[in-house]
């Protein structure tokens, strides 16, 4: 399961993936140290919102990096087959799959530590 991951990483490109997995490893390190200490400030959760954010943009711009890298080679090439069209597209979507689940994650553990936060707040 390790490798698969790790193959998946080096397809969406390194430069693009490597950065979105360490900012989804620093959210949850960020969101586990708020729940553990049950003091979420409001700069960690806005920590989490930004961090959230730029790895969402992060696998765009990866996205748009790689599809304008793959229609030039397209254009070179001439004809190609669907199946490797069809290839390309998914290789490039990994970067903007991979981005969105960490702003996912992002968001759910921002929503668990205001609600917690309110929780303390009214007790």
């Amino acid at each position: 399961m390790i490798s698969n991951i790790i193959i998946k990483l080096n397809e969406g490109g390194p430069f693009f993936m490597y950065p979105i997995l360490f900012l989804l490893i620093l959210v949850i390190i960020l969101f586990v140290k708020a729940i553990i200490s049950k003091e979420s400030s409001e700069k960690t959760i806005a920590l989490i919102a930004s961090l959230g954010w730029f790895t969402l943009i992060w696998g765009i711009l990866g996205q748009t990096l790689g599809l304008i890298s793959a229609f030039d080679a397209i254009q070179a090439a001439g004809d190609i087959s669907p199946s490797i069209m069809a290839g390309g597209l998914k290789v490039s979507l990994l970067t903007t799959l991979f981005g969105a689940i960490t702003f996912l994650i992002a968001r759910i553990g921002m929503i668990i530590l205001i609600w917690q936060t309110k929780e303390s707040v009214n007790n």
